[in-house]
């Protein structure tokens, strides 16, 4: 297998390729899902003020030193603070504000009785008559049941840093900063084809000798999965004409990836290449690794061009170890690759490329066990859709024995 480029020497050459893409400016909520260009800097406190974590009543932690719930001390309710409202004066000694949960802090009030401590028989939002007397079971101390100005978040504080991919919570603390629109790295645009003489759309009927193009769809699917915006063109027939008309489609397209399948094995590859090697280049073709070795990659038009496999499970694979990666980096994310260690159950044999098998995982004595789903064919499709992970076998091991532990690139959460 020396003639074939090594997995992670092809997947360093892919990467020193890919550059970061622009930001651009997108609302709060369509920046889901993305990943943030810039870091966010808050221009306030978050809470604001000083605020209430209780329904209760704001007082003089002093004043409440006492109180017991057989000596209960007897205030003064002289203010009534429901949330939204500011606090009209200053809290004196031996006075309450009965106080709502969020509700801004009275100056000079620097604790919260909760209700349940008091014999209070109001409601949030019902009516009281001030000035009323109420009773005090519990003492407490000096910030307690208070949430103090800048808890969470200081003005002048990076909240979010380049690189955070935006979640619901992610969300919510750009809410919270009142951050209305969000520097997001641009999506990238992916376009899409397949070849050969044999695909039909898949709202065509099959003719003898044909098949439905799946490739393109499944891989429209692993782009967007990923963080891109797939743009399919049709299947290209297996001619110079026809190859060199879609690449040109897709070029007229501006995409930052451009992803083909088929066309890169042994027998097919001179009509794709001819075409590459007039509107771009090839930096290399062939990888030492199972499933998906007839793997090219180079640039169309300045733009970085993919050359998967035909055989369906081989795009997959192939683009799970390296258009993946590139499409992260392009959007300004790290991929890290989820891997655990599995005890095999059985003996495998294989052919001393780096091997990726499809597995099924279970939790068994405290360890991962990986068995195989059956035939490991690169047209099995449905052996993807059944793995929990890809088992990988090392380069130059052409045995290796049940009981005996390796690395499961993960495929699925398995929570």
């Amino acid at each position: 297998m020396t003639d074939l480029l090594n997995v992670d020497q092809a997947l360093e050459q892919v990467l020193a390729h890919i550059t970061l893409l622009p930001a651009e400016k997108v609302s709060l909520f369509e920046s889901l899902n993305r990943t943030l260009a810039e870091d966010v800097t808050a221009d306030s406190d978050i809470p604001p003020f000083p605020n209430s974590s209780m329904d209760g009543f704001a007082v003089h932690a002093a004043d409440t030193t006492l109180a017991a719930q057989d000596t209960p001390q007897q205030l003064t309710v002289s203010m009534d603070i429901p949330a939204g409202a500011a606090p009209q004066r200053t809290l004196e000694r031996g006075e309450a504000a009965r106080i709502m949960t969020g509700a801004q802090m009275p100056d000079g009030a620097d604790a919260v009785i909760p209700v349940e401590n008091t014999d209070a028989q109001w409601k949030p939002g019902g009516e009281i008559n001030l000035p009323a007397p109420v009773k005090i079971y519990r003492s407490v101390k000096s910030g307690d049941y208070v949430r103090s100005a800048g808890e969470d978040i200081h003005a002048g504080q990076i909240v979010l840093t380049a690189g955070t991919n935006i979640r619901a919570q992610e969300i919510g603390v750009l809410a919270s900063i009142g951050c209305a629109t969000v520097p997001i790295t641009r999506q990238p645009r992916v376009a899409i084809l397949s070849s050969g003489d044999e695909l039909v759309d898949v709202d065509q009927p099959l003719a003898p000798g044909k098949i439905h193009d799946s490739n393109s769809y499944m891989l429209a699917a692993l782009v967007a999965t990923y963080g891109g915006i797939p743009i399919r063109i049709p299947a290209a027939r297996d001619t110079l004409e026809d190859v060199r008309r879609r690449f040109r489609e897709a070029l007229d397209l501006q995409p930052d990836i451009i992803l083909s399948s088929a066309g890169v094995s042994v027998g097919a590859f001179d009509v794709v290449r001819a075409v590459i090697d007039e509107l771009g280049q090839v930096n290399f073709w062939r990888i030492n690794l199972r499933p998906g070795k007839p793997l090219a990659f180079g640039s169309l038009g300045g733009k970085p061009f993919f050359g998967l496999p035909g055989n369906p499970v081989s795009a997959m694979v192939t683009f799970d170890v390296f258009v993946r990666p590139a499409l992260l980096k392009l959007r300004g994310s790290v991929d890290h690759t989820p891997t655990i260690q599995a005890v095999l159950t059985e003996d495998l044999r294989s052919d001393g490329r780096r091997s990726y098998l499809r597995v099924k995982l279970a939790r068994e004595n405290g360890n991962w066990v990986a068995r195989m789903t059956g035939t490991q064919s690169s047209g099995a499709l449905t052996s993807m859709v059944l793995a929990d992970g890809l088992l990988i076998v090392p380069e130059d091991v052409l045995h290796v024995q049940a009981g005996q532990k390796l690395p499961v690139r993960l495929l699925r959460n398995l929570d």
